[in-house]
């Protein structure tokens, strides 16, 4: 039985709810995954997730693999068992992360915001057909990663949904490197879904993995096209977008339009490393399944709440000295913990007072802020008014998407 199966359609959009069915549950889509990049969401505990919402969440191999280490997660029950976490689980393939060695801030580099440091190539990172060998930011120490080591890998990490080993070329890249790294991309799905093939099921923590390859191009229409068509036409269990996505949420917008249209119907679609409020949103009206972010804790970190109120940009600085006596929630109608229990102008003191537990209570209520968002999206899709919700939280109506007209 396929792994996904769509049980509501939006009529004037590409935008639809399904179930992903894994070995630890089955995720309603559209879903957004919380991040837990070193097997923890940060400052928010497994708990916490579960009871705001969460049904899937993401691990990060490459951190994974260089601390603790992926042989001795799987001897404490692969993540499941050694974060305490019993619902499904997604890795990545390490890739963005080995790539961001060469370019130093990936996340920037891949939307074009700074230029590449093509000299620092040979200092962290050496690519060939074979493998990506690179330097660990903990020691500096040797590794290398091919295709099927990185498969290897997420086999020992045990999460329910693992990713084909990509290469990650740049914005500013150009479209005869972009044509050639696609090709490399390609030659290692196909290495990876072999290595799959062959695991030893009995010998790991989760022998029911399902496995996503990745559709690459930047922002180039007829490689975006070619990735999709390849990708699509082999055995994987869902597929993501990935690679540089432009820019600006524009290109992003546009380079997701030129992919979908060639992508599957029956397979789960995940736009990796994308969560802001309008993107969700726009993402899902383009046909986009799951969404990744690490945006909410991020900006709880920073001070920032999420907020319905798209003129700011949906944020809501905590510092902000007018709420040093606001007896309101960080917003009204949220029913996260923070919100039920507490207020702004105590959360306000919290961040002036440098107290941990306000990055708490505003990570937790930015996860929960998303979560929530998403559970409107589905219901709202179920109920046949998905183009009511969308111009209700962006004050537009629904894009017309090109193979729509």
């Amino acid at each position: 039985m396929a792994p996904f199966t769509i049980t509501a359609r939006d009529p004037a959009s590409r935008a639809r709810a399904g179930l992903l069915q894994t070995a630890h549950g089955t995720v309603a889509t559209p879903v957004f995954m919380p991040v837990g990049t070193r097997a923890t969401v940060k400052s928010l505990s497994p708990h916490e997730l579960r009871d705001h919402g969460a049904s899937i969440i993401l691990g990060n191999t490459y951190h994974l693999y260089l601390q603790p280490g992926h042989e001795l997660i799987a001897r404490h029950g692969g993540l499941h068992g050694f974060m305490s976490w019993n619902g499904p689980i997604l890795t990545d393939s390490g890739g963005f992360q080995v790539f961001s060695l060469v370019y130093g801030g990936i996340a920037d580099e891949v939307k074009g915001r700074r230029p590449a440091h093509p000299s620092r190539l040979n200092d962290m990172v050496t690519v060939t057909e074979e493998a990506v060998i690179f330097k660990s930011y903990l020691d500096g120490s040797r590794h290398i990663f091919t295709p099927e080591r990185s498969i290897e890998v997420q086999h020992h990490l045990g999460a329910d949904i693992i990713v084909c080993f990509d290469e990650l070329p740049p914005f500013r890249a150009g479209y005869e490197y972009t044509a050639q790294s696609l090709a490399r991309t390609h030659r290692w799905a196909e290495r990876c879904l072999i290595a799959h093939r062959q695991r030893n099921r009995a010998a790991l923590p989760n022998p029911d993995q399902l496995l996503f390859g990745i559709v690459h191009g930047g922002i180039f229409p007829d490689l975006r096209r070619a990735s999709a068509e390849y990708i699509s036409s082999m055995d994987f269990d869902g597929l993501c977008i990935g690679g540089s996505l432009g820019a600006n949420k524009t290109q992003m917008y546009e380079v997701v339009d030129m992919t979908v249209p060639y992508l599957p119907d029956g397979l789960a679609r995940h736009l990796l490393g994308v969560g802001d409020v309008d993107d969700l949103l726009e993402g899902v009206a383009r046909g986009i399944d799951m969404f990744d972010c690490v945006s909410p804790t991020r900006l709880g970190r920073h001070g920032a709440a999420l907020v319905r109120n798209r003129e700011r940009n949906w944020r809501l600085n905590v510092s902000n000295a007018a709420l040093r006596d606001d007896r309101r929630p960080l917003q009204e109608g949220c029913t996260c913990y923070t919100c039920r229990h507490f207020s702004r102008a105590y959360i306000h003191h919290l961040y002036r007072s440098k107290e941990l537990l306000g990055i708490r209570l505003v990570s937790l209520h930015n996860v929960a802020f998303l979560l929530n968002l998403m559970a409107e999206i589905r219901s709202a899709l179920t109920a046949g008014r998905f183009g009511e919700l969308y111009a209700e939280w962006l004050g537009k109506p629904l894009p017309v998407l090109p193979e729509m007209k």
